[in-house]
């Protein structure tokens, strides 16, 4: 018996956790839910590689998402403009 390894509840973990992360808008909550985010997508990412098949749709994705919340961590200026930019918000949906 096989498994599709994308459906797993793993998959829709990640992301809502970025998810949570991309959109908080609390400053005091920002951190801590960039770090559970960032948990999330190491864990995905063990999953992945331990996994048999082709994943390098969500590996990739899982990579993409590690350097926006890295960034979105070291720039706290970015999330200002972050709901209010067409173009990024259309990016961050591909992720999720």
């Amino acid at each position: 018996m096989s498994t599709d390894i994308s459906k797993s509840p793993g998959s829709r973990h990640w992301r809502e956790l970025y998810k949570a992360a991309l959109y908080e808008v609390d400053k005091n909550r920002i951190s801590g839910r960039i770090a559970q985010a960032e948990k999330a997508v190491v864990l995905r990412a063990r999953e992945l590689f331990q996994a048999a098949g082709d994943n390098s749709g969500e590996t990739e994705a899982l990579d993409d998402v590690m350097y926006a919340l890295h960034a979105l961590e070291s720039n706290p200026q970015m999330r200002q403009g972050l709901t209010g930019t067409p173009g990024v918000r259309i990016e961050s949906r591909q992720f999720c």
